[in-house]
């Protein structure tokens, strides 16, 4: 139901169930937090296929590699900077150099580790996996799009790395949304400016399009679900038909949605684009929602930063 709220882990936790129902190869691994990435009923159900570590990261990186050279489908889940940061060698060595089928899933993202703070924070992950070539990246933003992540991302063949939060989140879409890996949603159409959103903040810039459009700017709402490989096509179309492209994003501004964008704007259309997302600097700790207000992620102050964006 459109705007329900529902957990993003337990929707993880229950799409891979189903996914691994109907692929015996599909084998889920964990460093000392299955519960916690909502899949506490995968071991009730396939015993034989789940494998808790300890605290561990880089030595389960290297035994999920291993895995997926016999032909198994590893799905390596726990809290996005330790899965990351933490085992980045061994990210790009094992599964990307190696180009082993693996699936690695941070839950836990951007912010929404909210109480403890800047070593739990993951808000520089788009920027250093994206670095290590044939890698996927996945953001989905809503709990429709996770489940039908989750599927796309076990059919994918080569390493990926999906993004989920914590806190529960609106569904945004009705359950037969066409979602494939690489291409983006374009939400709704508009010609004044294009908000390109992505992960955890995809609702916060839902409402600020409405807003917007409350206040009679004609919004293009685009839903950048894959962030590698972006749908190039979809920011060039955004580039050449409207010209000016706010991207949000529960992330560093450096390395992320923000910079992709602009990447393949100052190549091939140069457009005004206006980055919302952290600043170069350390996030604090505190209650979630407040911490996306200190960096200006809330509806209100998205809209607030697109009208001044348009006056420019």
């Amino acid at each position: 139901m459109i705007n329900e709220l529902k957990d993003p882990r337990k929707t993880f936790g229950e799409a891979i169930i189903e996914a691994a129902a109907s692929d015996q190869n599909i084998v889920v691994l964990s460093a000392d937090s299955s519960s916690g990435s909502g899949m506490g009923d995968f071991p009730k159900k396939f015993p034989e296929r789940h494998f808790e570590f300890g605290i561990m990261e880089q030595g389960v990186i290297g035994f999920a590699s291993g895995l997926a050279t016999t032909g198994k489908i590893p799905v390596f889940a726990a809290i996005a900077p330790f899965v990351t940061a933490r085992p980045f060698e061994m990210f790009r060595n094992d599964l990307g150099y190696m180009n082993q089928n693996v699936k690695v899933v941070g839950r836990c993202c951007g912010l929404t580790y909210d109480q403890l703070g800047s070593t739990h924070h993951s808000i520089d992950d788009v920027a250093i996996i994206r670095t290590i070539p044939g890698v996927t990246i996945i953001n989905p933003g809503d709990p429709v799009t996770i489940k039908k992540a989750v599927f796309a991302m076990v059919r994918h063949v080569g390493p990926c790395y999906m993004k989920i939060g914590s806190p529960a989140m609106p569904v945004l879409y009705p359950d037969d949304v066409d979602f494939k890996l690489g291409k983006g949603i374009v939400v709704k159409e508009g010609k004044d400016v294009a908000i390109i959103g992505t992960g955890t903040v995809l609702s916060k810039a839902f409402a600020a399009a409405s807003h917007l459009e409350e206040a009679g700017v004609s919004v293009r709402l685009i839903d950048m679900h894959t962030l590698k490989p972006i749908d190039k096509e979809l920011v060039l179309s955004a580039a050449k038909e409207i010209g000016k492209i706010v991207t949000v994003e529960e992330h560093f501004i450096a390395g992320g949605l923000g910079s992709i964008v602009a990447e393949i704007c100052s190549q091939e259309c140069p457009s005004k684009i206006k980055m919302i997302g952290i600043e170069d600097k350390y996030a604090s700790n505190g209650p979630y929602e407040e911490l996306l207000a200190q960096h200006g992620l809330q509806p209100e102050q998205i809209f607030e930063t697109t009208m001044n964006f348009l006056t420019i």
